[in-house]
Parts: C-alpha cells; sequence; structure tokens
C-alpha cells in the first residue's frame, strides 16, 4: 500500500484563490524543490529564520508548538530537514481515515481537498491514484493541487487525472499554481515554468498566483504573465499580500488589491492571516 510523508492534515477553510472560503481538508506533504528565504525581506537579502529555529527543532514535538516566522516561507517545517521528524510516514488508508475523522459529515458533501506542501507535485505523484480511487473518495468533487508550478505531470499521474475527472462530470481538479518572483530567492529559469503549466491546464483549470511585497514586483509580474501567456497559458491571474502574520501582511494587503484592480487580474486574501493568525492547522 503506498504512503505519503505528510506534514499536517487538518480540516479549516481554504483562505486563497479560487476557493476562498470552502470548508476544505488541507494534506499538506513533506518536502519542496525551493527555500523561498526571500519572502518579507528586502529585495535581494534572504531570511535565516527558518534555520534559526531549525537550531532548536529537537525542542519541538508537534506543529502546533512549532513558532511562526515573519519572513521567508511560512511553511518551513514542511520541508525543512530538521522538522521530518514531525511528519510520519502515512499509508493512504490511515489518510483516508483521517479525512473521515475531521469531515463534518459523513462523506465530503461540499468539502474539497486540497493535496499542498512543500511542493505536493514531487514523487508524491505515484501515491495520489490509490489516495484518490479508495472507496472512501468517491464521491469528492473539488480537488485543488498547490504547487509552485515546476514540476511535471507523470504520464501515468496525467492520463490517471484524466481519467479521474472523465469518471464523474461535475468532479473539478484545480492547479493552484505560485510562481516565486526574485524576491523569493529563487532562480527565475528554474522557477518560472510556463509549458509546465500550460499542461496542467490539458487536465483541469489552472490559475497563476503571486505574492505581492511591494509595489516595485508589478513590472516583474507583468512581464512573467507575458511569457506564460506566451506560452500559451489561459487562466486567471491573481496577486495576493506577502506577509505570514498580521503585522506584515497588514502593510500591503491594500495596496495589493489596488494593483490588481488596476490590471483587471483578481485580488485574493490570505483569509487564515486575519482570521486564525496563520496558526498551524488552519
Amino acid at each position: 500500500m503506498s504512503k505519503i510523508k505528510i506534514a499536517e492534515l487538518f480540516y479549516s477553510i481554504q483562505g486563497e484563490g479560487r476557493y476562498m472560503g470552502v470548508p476544505s481538508v488541507f494534506l499538506r506533504t513533506f518536502g519542496c524543490n525551493f527555500k523561498c528565504a526571500g519572502f518579507g525581506m528586502p529585495r535581494g537579502q534572504l531570511s535565516t529564520e527558518a534555520d534559526e529555529i531549525a537550531t532548536v527543532a529537537h525542542n519541538y514535538n508537534k506543529y502546533e508548538e512549532l513558532p511562526l516566522v515573519e519572513t521567508g516561507c511560512d511553511s518551513y517545517a514542511s520541508w525543512h530537514p530538521d522538522f521530518k521528524n514531525l511528519s510520519p510516514m502515512l499509508t493512504v488508508d490511515a489518510i483516508a481515515d483521517r479525512c473521515r475523522d475531521i469531515l463534518p459529515g459523513a462523506s465530503w458533501g461540499d468539502t474539497h481537498l486540497v493535496i499542498t506542501g512543500g511542493e505536493p507535485l514531487l514523487g508524491w505523484q505515484r501515491s495520489y491514484p490509490e489516495l484518490l480511487t479508495l472507496p472512501f473518495m468517491a464521491d469528492l468533487k473539488e480537488l485543488t493541487f498547490e504547487t509552485n508550478g515546476t514540476q511535471e505531470l507523470s504520464a501515468s499521474f496525467y492520463n490517471f487525472l484524466r481519467g479521474w475527472k472523465a469518471q464523474a462530470p461535475d468532479r473539478e481538479i484545480t492547479f493552484s499554481v505560485s510562481p516565486k518572483l526574485s524576491i523569493s530567492g529563487e532562480a527565475h529559469a528554474e522557477a518560472i515554468r510556463p509549458k509546465i503549466v500550460c499542461e496542467y491546464e490539458e487536465v483541469g483549470t489552472a490559475y497563476l498566483k503571486f505574492v505581492v511585497a511591494h509595489d516595485t514586483d508589478l513590472q516583474e509580474i507583468e512581464d512573467t504573465v507575458a511569457e506564460y501567456r506566451e506560452a500559451g497559458f489561459k487562466g486567471h491571474i491573481y496577486l495576493m499580500p506577502c506577509g505570514g502574520v498580521e503585522s506584515v501582511y497588514g502593510l500591503n494587503n491594500r495596496a495589493v488589491a489596488e494593483m490588481a484592480m488596476r490590471k483587471g487580474w483578481r485580488y485574493s486574501d490570505r483569509l487564515q492571516v486575519p482570521l486564525f493568525k496563520n496558526e498551524w492547522g488552519t
């Protein structure tokens, strides 16, 4: 039976993007190909907060005890190797049982499943077909992968998703793609992979969601969107304010909304910050 290394598995509302406000089960996988240490930092500088916390990682026994960071990746424990002991390997049956336990009803109903990370489209692609074909998953209608858009779908997973969707015409597969700008600290050539995201559109709905730290990011976003459009990408564009804690998030959420309005793009809040203070498990 397939296993997946799980950083978090919880029930909340989706705070971002297309399904903002929708009751959701979040399946956060462990591992990522990026660190995004530049989020919230002055351009060209990198945060060391995650590494500083990692030096005392042995002091933490569960995710709920971990501190939040003001800069850098706010889900650092889902990829930093010093926290891998907090992320168990679970069988797909155990994952389904946990989903059943935390859902408000006996079935999925209006609840949608968000597979996030880390980067959920790394090696775990091989385990998702077994998970999604379990009997308990049969009435799941809405599935989102929150991805950085750099990972190709394997041929077998690509074909599986197309077939899985075809089995129920009202099923929705969404790829919430967060391309990493230079402020993230990641290299453009590695972070911006338009052809891969266009492939996602062959399977379901894809949209781009950019984290904006400053108005100086806007030109880079425009240039990046143009790259995706030239490759054939057709989906919506969302702008979302940077900030994993309220003191940072509140500095630019209105400004980012106004940027989106000027460009005719969509604005995405981050409801988990004002509602839940971005606590782990929300």
